[in-house]
């Protein structure tokens, strides 16, 4: 297993990932449109480049940079997005890493193995604390989070999602 910068030579590879989302009727990956990816894919990788340096970005947004997870025979099995730096909304729900695992490739440690390299990643930006989240609900999710280190410090109602949202640290010192 490797983490790679998303390129378009996996274009293939990736859009069987975003229909294997839909399949199990995940219409949104990274809070962008599944058919605007499957429809214009060689936008979607150079938006993610621009994003890993802060440009164009949306309203809100933070630069963030963008990883898949990719099997030794080039699966995509999973997709990470580090976020360079915090804003209030990303320390309530969000945190500087989102991650996702192809639904058809859960349970197989994939998680976990995608955000302990993200977590990697993270060290030469100079980012030396890491929160991550994850509602409340999502047990798989946690799991994987405390696997890499998590230390669970709140659980809080976030108004805005209606979600119960759990945040954990990561001190990358202390990671295994």
């Amino acid at each position: 297993m490797q983490l790679i910068q998303p390129t378009a030579a996996l274009q293939s590879e990736f859009l069987s990932m975003v229909s294997n989302f839909q399949d199990a009727g995940e219409t949104r990956i990274h809070d962008q449109d599944i058919s605007f990816i499957q429809d214009s894919f060689l936008i979607y990788i150079h938006q993610l480049e621009q994003n890993s340096f802060g440009i164009d970005l949306k309203p809100g947004f933070v630069p963030a940079t963008t990883f898949w997870l990719i099997s030794e025979s080039n699966k995509v099995v999973g997709e990470s997005r580090l976020r360079h730096r915090l804003t209030p909304s990303l320390e309530e729900v969000g945190g500087h890493i989102g991650y996702m695992v192809r639904p058809a490739d859960r349970g197989q440690g994939y998680g976990t193995k995608l955000l302990a390299l993200t977590l990697i990643k993270a060290q030469p930006m100079g980012i030396q604390r890491v929160l991550v989240t994850c509602n409340t609900a999502n047990q798989a999710s946690a799991r994987v989070i405390q696997k890499n280190g998590g230390v669970l410090i709140s659980t809080n109602h976030v108004t805005r999602t209606g979600q119960q949202v759990s945040q954990y640290w990561i001190e990358l010192g202390t990671m295994s």
